[in-house]
């Protein structure tokens, strides 16, 4: 369960909090064009391109930092899940309710990723290569096993990673037994069975659902940590060595050649080590935020988080196909009479849209206005 703003502040973690707020925040720049804007001139050429660039997913074989973004929203789903539960069950809910609302909310989040493919195209399209749609396949899938002991949860986590990684190494069809080639492999041929067609190039396919399951599964497990009666100390020195081995196994994979880092396919690599950089992302919240106590600026981001389902189906409809343009009317036509350059004209108006949606975001978390599904 991705949030549940009902919990009282009591039960409530700070740092999951701020970790999702960070995240989605992320996600609604990218949705103004902020990030886009930041590569171009006069910034393209300059030092300043490199970091920015890091805001763009990788062509291919390699990690940037915008590469971590859907691992963190996945591994969060799974952090949250037991806090969520616990608090269910003390509510008096069953686990037969509780498992119904699971595969309730799997449906919608399906529902929810097509409809938002056939908004990107603005035709009916049947397309699962969204987030939402991967949500729908994890969530359960870490749900059904948050029962079993942490040793099973974390062999069948490892046990999805290699049976996807030898099936991309061992498929032997014609024209997809490539596997670490774009459109060429295991998973573009699962696109053609699942939906009749590749992903215009972008290699992206819709059987990573099953190795970044993982993601959502070592969420859960994370969480379970949190949830237990042990020392802050323990809990933040064991996500930290989990997430430094998870990262060491992913780059070993990818350094000596036996698999590469390919997030569009989810290579085990790639999952190693977005999953390890998640787990000592949230360690590292967690030290600074639950243990030390910097908390007064969160905020920032929390108001984005306590909806993050609402603000992200918000930016990808209305946002990038009505409010975007609204604003840019005003913003750029203002901007024009001063001579600025269209560099300055789409910064500013990016900045002018974010600031809009954080605010719509402020005003449902003043008005304890929270949209769950």
């Amino acid at each position: 369960m991705m949030q549940n703003p009902s919990e009282s502040s009591s039960s409530r973690l700070l740092s999951l909090d701020f970790f999702r707020g960070l995240t989605m925040f992320l996600l609604v720049a990218e949705g103004t064009g902020l990030w886009w804007t930041l590569v171009q001139d006069p910034i393209r050429g300059t030092f300043l391109e490199h970091f920015f660039i890091q805001f763009e997913h990788h062509p291919w074989h390699g990690l940037r930092f915008w590469d971590l973004i859907q691992p963190f929203f996945m591994f969060i789903v799974g952090v949250a899940m037991p806090f969520s539960y616990r608090n269910r069950i003390s509510k008096g809910e069953s686990r037969g309710t509780i498992t119904r609302h699971i595969i309730q909310r799997a449906f919608i989040l399906l529902a929810f990723g097509v409809g938002l493919q056939c908004g990107y195209s603005k035709k009916l399209v049947w397309e699962l290569w969204g987030v939402l749609s991967q949500l729908s396949v994890t969530i359960p899938i870490a749900y059904f096993l948050m029962k079993y002991l942490i040793k099973v949860q974390l062999a069948v986590s490892l046990l999805l990673l290699l049976i996807t990684d030898l099936i991309y190494r061992n498929f032997q069809i014609e024209g997809f037994n490539q596997p670490w080639v774009i459109d060429k492999n295991f998973g573009s041929w699962m696109d053609m069975i699942l939906m009749g067609k590749l992903n215009n190039g972008g290699g992206w396919v819709a059987i990573n659902c099953i190795p970044t399951a993982a993601h959502t599964i070592w969420g859960v497990l994370a969480g379970q940590l949190l949830i237990k009666d042990v020392s802050q100390k323990c809990k933040f020195k064991t996500l930290l060595i989990v997430g430094g081995i998870s990262l060491f196994v992913g780059y070993s994979l990818d350094l000596t050649g036996i698999t590469p880092i390919i997030k569009r396919i989810a290579t085990s690599s790639f999952v190693f080590t977005s999953g390890g950089w998640a787990l000592i992302g949230l360690a590292l919240s967690y030290w600074l935020i639950d243990i030390k106590g910097y908390k007064n600026w969160i905020f920032i981001f929390t108001v984005v988080g306590t909806n993050s389902i609402f603000i992200y189906i918000f930016f990808q409809t209305v946002g990038s196909q009505w409010v975007n343009d609204f604003i840019a009317i005003f913003s750029k036509g203002i901007l024009q009479w001063t001579g600025a350059s269209e560099f300055i004209l789409n910064l500013v108006t990016s900045l002018v849209i974010l600031a809009a949606e954080w605010g719509l975001c402020y005003w449902l978390n003043r008005r304890k206005i929270f949209f769950r599904i």
